[in-house]
């Protein structure tokens, strides 16, 4: 097979299952193998945590493109192209080099095939092969390789990254990693690699004995905000204390500063030395989308794509906050997955929160039934935002939320 089109590309890896029957990664490395290693030719960090792994892994790669590094990023999921997954300084993959890509890892597929005939891979580890064998290609000098679910048996944890980073530990895929919290600590942690730096955000005190001893019995040195570094915010600015360094950004909440001073700390572990000044101005100007986006300021529409119990309490922590000095409603429209915890997402809101219901196209979208029956529900979420946006006064805050995939359709319509 010879795709001659990123869209036949793209068909094809959406028609690929999701999972195996058994979760390791016996495949991803026989097809990495046969393609001569590619994820070994190029140094890594890797970035894995309930939340804020995606945000983390864009200001990591950004500051290592402000300190004259090719960079690679590899991130999930996308919000307007699938080309957005795999990224080289800041831009994303073109079609003739997706389609390249593909076309290696499947004649890698093929080969093995020829011995084994019932070998395939699955959608993740086909993108991810794809992104190993792009970077080595583009003679990265790093790649950020953002996890997609969990860390042990995660289809990218075929690495040994010069440093790695959990930002967040909270329940979320939990018939996957779970169920419990422990049972997530500990999947996480499995990205954790010998003697190589780990990097950790805000963790929960009830689980960060199993991550502080995994980082011991692989002998790798622990950098732990608050511990080794520190953010916080203010009136006025976020701020990160890094090194005996004091970093003021534009405020941001507060989840999304320790999101910042990760990045900071990875950076001075890999010792490229950035000016403080250029610091400030890098993290200040990334733009990473779907992720306490604000597409206006009167009113502020904020899109972000929060999709779990954490993710949205820190969400409306912020955007309360924010009402409490513009002084209007809020008005939020939400549509989520059904299998997210719905109940005790909608218990985060306050009675004073104008809530519409909507649902998104998708197989796995909540519809009405799913949603508690005290809100109003609007089957399209285009013309609930369009309503939404024509009610609301300067001083009102217009939140989208409860998935990547509202969020991208919101976003797409606003372009168009």
């Amino acid at each position: 097979m010879n795709f001659k089109t990123a869209k036949a590309v793209i068909s094809y890896l959406y028609a690929l299952p999701r999972i195996h029957r058994k979760s390791d990664l016996s495949y991803i490395k026989r097809v990495l193998a046969v393609m001569g290693h590619p994820e070994r030719q190029v140094k890594t960090v890797h970035v894995t945590g309930t939340n804020g792994k995606g945000s983390t892994s864009y200001y990591i790669s950004e500051l290592l493109q402000k300190a004259g590094q090719k960079t690679g990023l590899f991130v999930s999921p996308y919000i307007k192209e699938f080309n957005e997954r795999i990224q080289l300084n800041g831009h994303n993959i073109s079609d003739e080099e997706l389609i390249q890509a593909a076309n290696k890892v499947t004649a890698a597929v093929e080969q093995i095939q020829k011995t084994d005939p019932e070998f395939n891979l699955v959608i993740f580890e086909y993108e991810t092969a794809m992104a190993f064998y792009f970077f080595k290609k583009m003679r990265c000098d790093y790649a950020v390789i953002e996890v997609g679910i969990g860390g042990t048996h995660d289809k990218t944890n075929v690495i040994v990254p010069e440093v790695s980073v959990i930002t967040t530990i909270s329940l979320d895929h939990e018939k996957i990693i779970g169920p419990g919290l422990s049972d997530i600590a500990k999947e996480k942690s499995g990205i954790i690699k010998s003697e190589r730096p780990v990097v950790l955000g805000k963790i929960p005190q009830a689980v960060r004995p199993i991550v502080l001893d995994r980082a011991k019995a692989m002998n790798s040195p622990v950098f732990e905000l608050t511990e080794a570094f520190k953010a916080s915010v203010t009136d006025h600015f976020s701020v990160a204390e890094v090194g005996g360094i004091r970093y003021c950004f534009k405020q941001r909440p507060l989840v999304e500063t320790y999101d910042m001073a990760i990045a900071v700390q990875v950076l001075n572990l890999l010792g490229l030395a950035l000016a403080p000044a250029v610091v400030e101005k890098t993290i200040n100007s990334t733009k990473i989308p779907g992720r306490y986006q604000i597409l206006q300021k009167r009113p502020m529409i904020i899109l972000d794509g929060a999709h779990n119990q954490q993710a949205i309490s820190n969400l409306l922590s912020y955007v309360h906050q924010q009402q409490k000095v513009r002084g209007g409603q809020v008005r939020v429209l939400i549509g989520m997955m059904k299998d997210k915890d719905i109940k005790q997402v909608f218990d985060l809101f306050k009675p004073s929160d104008q809530i519409t219901l909507t649902q998104i196209d998708y197989p796995r979208a909540a519809g009405q039934e799913d949603f508690p029956p005290a809100y109003p529900f609007m089957a399209n979420p285009e013309a609930a935002f369009r309503h939404l946006q024509a009610i609301s006064q300067d001083e009102d805050i217009l939140l989208v939320t409860g998935s990547f995939y509202l969020v991208s359709q919101i976003l797409q319509m606003e372009e168009s």
